[in-house]
């Protein structure tokens, strides 16, 4: 393509045919796979859900399910997930597992002495907050937050 300007060369990539035979992978966790492929390379940011969703030809609903699929067979790294999607895009979380991140976020460093003294003021019995902050951990929210993952525990 000698006339086209370098930015606009089409890219080659190399994708394995296992993609295809992993099982529980529907269409759209594949197609999302071939375009992050041809997306990320170790010099660019992640791409926004918007354009995955525009290149593979689906919603961003189903490129964000199709994300979640990849994270869950692990083939796609929670953190790169994250960084796509946004923390409170994400469905898998109830609205008390959002609230508690927002909280987590603000407040880095608690123990669960403090927390559940918080608990009462709010209205949640402490087996609600346990319930959230597992539902933190098993999606991967609490991997930067040491002292929120030791309240799971």
């Amino acid at each position: 393509m000698p006339n086209v300007p370098p930015n606009d060369q089409a890219r080659m990539i190399t994708i394995s045919e296992d993609i295809f035979h992993h099982p529980g992978l529907d269409i759209y966790s594949q197609m999302v796979y071939i375009v992050l492929r041809g997306q990320l390379t170790s010099e660019t940011e992640a791409p926004e859900v918007s354009e995955v969703s525009k290149l593979g030809r689906m919603t961003e609903k189903q490129t964000i399910k199709a994300l979640q699929k990849l994270v869950e067979v692990k083939i796609l790294p929670n953190k790169l997930y994250r960084r796509m999607v946004g923390d409170f895009r994400d469905d898998r979380l109830s609205w008390a597992a959002k609230g508690l991140l927002h909280f987590c976020k603000e407040h880095p460093t608690i123990d669960m002495q403090t927390l559940l003294e918080m608990t009462g003021e709010s209205g949640d019995d402490e087996q609600n907050v346990r319930k959230a902050l597992r539902e933190l951990s098993e999606h991967g929210y609490l991997e930067e937050y040491p002292a929120w993952r030791r309240l799971v525990s």
